[in-house]
């Protein structure tokens, strides 16, 4: 890239970050995926700023920064651009990180006034590039892009190598090994051999990783690739799976009937490739408790246990409470089956039938398989994940006209007062405790008990029908043992 190229792929509020540090006598330079990305002609997802100044500099010229990285060199520096809207730069003096401890992080950091003992310590060749601000800015002629590594060569050959000993940069940092394989999921690049080596000789140092740091990871290759699969294929080819998740690679081999064209474990990453952001990691674990329930050609319960196993990889791998349930619901939902009539579908009037015509379900039973799986919304990602499920599968007998007809019928039960929750109820707990109850677990049982008469008829959620209620059984419920 010439000047003027490199120029037009780099943010206004990043050359401002570059001319105010520069202006202080300060060298500045772009660094890390970053360069990489532009060098790709991909959109960065941040910049990242090295320099010469220290962090107390580095704050003495932008007071309104984030200081928390400090004690490494990090200042987040926030700055608005023309349009009012603020950014955040990650603005960082050049360093020497040594004494790793147990393959996490470095004991000791040293700050430096020289960019290349700065790029010597970074982890691939391809994220050892940097920029010259200061010279893009004066339009300098002279060399711009510092590549020692020849990390522009591996862009070209498409190589994830690492700067200098890979043994000696997995053993630093444990983490580089799934790096590695994130690189060359999301960017399309093969490992060089050495980092293969290195990778399998630190597998007793990734089982010491932080379970936050290899989720995080992990979630990058899942969202962030074309094909997540090919990523996935390198955890599990270098042993990171195994130490992981090892319920994954129990699906190897394990073959399934006819319609299938794959063993379950090529079934699940192939479907995380077909599957949309909102739903791949319901994909990934959707079929993992068939291994388990394997009894000839069939599976039964395997979308109960893998509901449970699911819970206990979210679990290990730290995600939220919240994301662990939403997607445990679509793994043990996924195999729902909603029966539609055959011959009323051959004609175009399937679209006119009457209610009786539509559905073997009552309303009482949609209600409930949307509170089920968890609300409305999460009814449309099980139907993203059912369509993922028949694409991952090319001998798949999928028919969108049961879709179709669930669809229909979700939307018919919509019109009318479709509680699914205790917090639809024409109730609250406070009602209940006026009655007599103490607050507890009671109140919660007494709850549920309501929303089950309301699933199953909509007409009593009314505060005064349910308060009757309450009030004919309070007998039942006082002398209730919990």
């Amino acid at each position: 890239m010439n000047i003027e190229d490199l120029k037009t792929e780099i943010p206004l509020y990043v050359f401002d970050v570059g001319r105010i540090l520069e202006k202080e006598g300060f060298k500045t330079y772009l660094v890390g995926g970053s360069v990489r990305d532009i060098l790709m002609k991909r959109e960065p997802k941040d910049y990242d700023i090295g320099t010469n100044a220290l962090p107390s500099q580095i704050l003495g010229i932008f007071p309104k920064a984030i200081s928390t990285g400090a004690k490494f060199g990090s200042i987040i520096v926030l700055l608005k651009d023309k349009e009012g809207e603020t950014h955040s730069i990650d603005v960082t003096t050049f360093r020497v990180e040594e004494e790793y401890i147990g393959g996490r992080w470095p004991s000791k950091v040293e700050f430096t006034d020289d960019l290349m003992i700065d790029l010597s310590r970074r982890d691939f060749t391809i994220n050892a590039i940097a920029i010259d601000i200061g010279k893009l800015v004066d339009d300098d002629k002279n060399e711009i892009i510092y590549d020692p590594y020849k990390g522009r060569n591996d862009i070209q050959r498409k190589l994830v190598r690492a700067v200098g000993d890979p043994f000696e940069r997995m053993k630093e940092d444990a983490l580089r090994a799934l790096r590695a394989c994130r690189f060359a999921s999301v960017l399309g690049f093969k490992l060089d051999k050495g980092v293969v080596k290195a990778v399998k000789a630190v597998l007793n140092m990734i089982d010491n990783l932080s379970s936050e740091r290899v989720r995080d990871e992990i979630l990058k290759i899942i969202y962030d690739s074309n094909k997540p699969s090919v990523g996935l294929n390198l955890l599990r080819d270098l042993g990171i799976l195994k130490i992981w998740i090892p319920e994954l690679l129990e699906g190897i081999g394990v073959d399934q009937p006819e319609y299938h064209a794959f063993d379950v474990y090529n079934h699940l990453v192939k479907c995380v490739d077909a599957a949309p952001h909102e739903v791949k990691l319901a994909a990934l674990f959707h079929d993992i408790g068939k291994p388990r329930k394997k009894a000839g050609k069939h599976f039964y319960g395997h979308d109960v246990l893998g509901a449970s196993m699911t819970r206990e990889i979210m679990k290990r791998l730290r995600f939220s409470n919240k994301e662990i349930e939403r997607v445990v619901r679509l793994v043990r939902w996924h195999m729902f089956y909603f029966p539609y009539d055959e011959e009323d579908f051959q004609s175009k009037k399937s679209l006119k039938r009457e209610k009786k015509d539509i559905s073997k379900w009552t309303d009482a039973a949609i209600r409930r398989f949307v509170r089920n799986v968890g609300g409305e919304e999460e009814i449309d990602d099980l139907i993203k994940l059912r369509i993922a499920d028949s694409l991952a599968n090319p001998k798949s007998s999928f028919d969108s006209r049961e879709i179709e007809a669930l669809q229909r019928r979700i939307s018919e039960v919509r019109v009318l007062d479709m509680a699914i929750k205790i917090s639809d109820l024409d109730i609250k707990g406070n009602d209940i405790i006026k009655l007599g109850f103490k607050a507890g677990p009671q109140i919660g049982i007494i709850l549920r008990d309501l929303l089950e008469m309301v699933i199953e008829d909509p007409s009593l959620n009314d505060k005064e029908i349910l308060l009757s209620i309450v009030r004919r059984d309070i007998t039942k419920y006082k002398n209730k043992k919990i």
